[in-house]
């Protein structure tokens, strides 16, 4: 296992090497930070003293050198904005994105669990068709569409949920709602997918034989053989919510990592930007590590393919 675990940490850590590379270079594009923290009659040497304070008057390949050696020391900058640590911007940013990706995939897979189950216990019913029509819907529907028109019929026509805001029960709704669909409608499908597989497997027929109750053979036996593909796609899944939270984040004024990349985009706050992305790309990382050592365990097959 420790091998295992070895070769995918150095595997994996080649694609955070780019996204650190990425996100330097092209946070630049978006522009000169002086034209936005500084007066429209600011002279050139105002100019200049404004880079040379923030490292920008030396050249880029310098600047990211710098960079590279700020975060061997665990030190991300300051902010533009706040002249504080970008680290602790993020770090204040980041539990809501975990908490609002975190109970949104409990839901999924809860949710997704009983109902997969339910459709693949009876093939082909009208259950059976309905949870099939409706996951593929769910799955296909764009999340920013979602979120739009949640707004528009429960918050602004029926007046019945908040358009954003972080207290009250109320306010959590249409951003669970919104991330909710899609990984719900994927994992429906899969889960009915391998329980249908399962159900059908020789050791269920024993089981059954020897007098174990339905939810004993559905929820023990076939459940516990059909986690494994279920666990890869949620595990896919819930990096694509901590990644994807930056639409839903904006809409609905969330104040997590998703909007503070995109104000730090509009401020162009470097710092910022570039400590918010390596720290998603560090916990994608450690989330994708963490769903090879889960799927690991369940197969041997998977450790015995990796260090093939």
């Amino acid at each position: 296992m420790f091998t295992f675990l070895r070769h995918r940490i150095l595997s994996s850590a080649i694609p955070l090497l780019f996204v650190v590379l990425g996100v330097f270079f092209l946070a630049r594009l978006t522009g000169d930070p002086a034209n936005l923290y500084l007066p429209l009659s600011a002279t050139p040497e105002m100019r200049e003293t404004f880079s040379a304070q923030h490292g920008f008057d030396e050249p880029v390949f310098v600047q990211f050198g710098d960079y590279l050696a700020q975060i061997v020391q665990f030190d991300f900058g300051e902010s533009l904005r706040t002249a504080q640590p970008a680290a602790e911007a993020v770090l204040r940013a980041f539990p809501a994105t975990l908490q609002l990706a975190g109970f949104t995939m409990l839901f999924a897979i809860v949710g997704a669990v009983v109902v997969g189950s339910l459709a693949a216990y009876r093939p082909n019913s009208a259950i059976d068709r309905i949870a099939s029509f409706l996951s593929a819907t769910a799955a296909s529907t764009p999340d920013f569409w979602f979120a739009i028109m949640g707004v528009l019929i429960f918050a602004v026509q029926l007046e019945w949920l908040p358009t954003s805001g972080t207290t009250g029960a109320g306010v959590w709704v249409l951003p669970i709602a919104t991330l909710l669909i899609r990984p719900f409608g994927v994992l429906v499908q899969v889960v009915r997918g391998a329980m249908v597989s399962a159900l059908s497997a020789p050791y269920i027929k024993v089981a059954r034989s020897k007098g174990a109750s339905e939810p004993r053979v559905v929820f023990r036996h076939a459940l516990r053989n059909a986690g494994a593909p279920a666990l890869t796609v949620a595990g896919d899944l819930a990096v694509g919510l901590v990644n994807g939270a930056v639409v839903v984040e904006t809409i609905f004024g969330w104040p997590g990592i998703g909007k503070l990349m995109i104000d730090s985009i509009l401020q162009r706050d470097f710092a910022v930007l570039q400590a918010a992305v390596l720290l998603t790309a560090l916990t994608i990382f450690v989330l994708n590590i963490l769903i090879d050592i889960g799927y690991a365990l369940l197969d041997a097959r998977v450790r015995q393919g990796a260090l093939a």
